[in-house]
């Protein structure tokens, strides 16, 4: 009988297509090992980021931290020192900015408003939480700190800038100031008639840094009379 007796290039052929295949085997094998590694990776991560995300709602609900829904009101009553300084007392009040407002002039300083050439009013802009104090709770205190009845006046302070005024943001605060001061002309709490404008809210301005939290700053607990 005749044995076949393979070439040598016929061995290293079927050796090398052995090999081939023992290579295609480990890179499939590899490349699957990685695969189910990166999706592990990436699981690992979600799941902790998942965790860290239950973990600060948690905290957050535990703390009673729900998004706060927060209104807008900008009133003007005189001197804005001493009406910040009241406004800040109060529960619900999120923040208090003085500054100007209902003027000409863009950006003015408060040499600009001083001039009482601008229109501008020294007013507060006062951020509230509305389930703390309501819209009607801050007017109430607005007609409290100051002399609705001077007009372009408040004490020792004369211009156009120390004015009374309410400014709305919305129908609902209009109405409000509206009927707010209707009620307050009717009390017969004043002689004279209350002279407080009531207009739209127009560009808030800021005032200088050293205005605000003016008291504060310097320990006053209200203006001198």
């Amino acid at each position: 009988m005749r044995l076949k007796v393979a070439r040598p290039e016929q061995s290293r052929a079927r050796k090398g297509a052995v090999e081939s295949a023992a290579m295609r085997r480990r890179r499939y094998r590899c490349g699957h090992t990685r695969v189910a590694a990166g999706v592990a990776v990436r699981l690992d991560r979600t799941l902790a980021g998942a965790a860290l995300l239950r973990t600060a709602m948690s905290r957050n609900q535990a703390e009673g931290g729900e998004s706060m829904q927060t209104e807008k009101a900008t009133l003007a009553a005189g001197c804005f020192w001493g009406v910040e300084a009241t406004f800040r007392q109060i529960k619900g009040v999120v923040s208090a900015t003085v500054g100007y407002t209902g003027g000409t002039l863009s950006n003015p300083t408060y040499q600009d408003v001083c001039g009482g050439d601008t229109g501008h009013a020294e007013a507060l802009e006062i951020e509230y939480d509305p389930s703390q104090v309501s819209y009607g709770d801050l007017l109430d205190t607005f007609w409290k700190t100051h002399n609705p009845t001077t007009l372009n006046r408040q004490g020792p302070d004369t211009g156009s800038q120390y004015r009374s005024a309410v400014f709305f943001h919305t129908p609902e605060q209009q109405s409000a100031a509206t009927a707010s001061k209707d009620k307050l002309e009717r009390s017969g709490q004043h002689r004279d008639p209350v002279v407080t404008e009531i207009s739209a809210a127009s560009e808030f301005y800021p005032a200088e840094d050293y205005h605000q939290r003016y008291f504060e700053k310097r320990g006053i607990a209200h203006c001198a009379t």
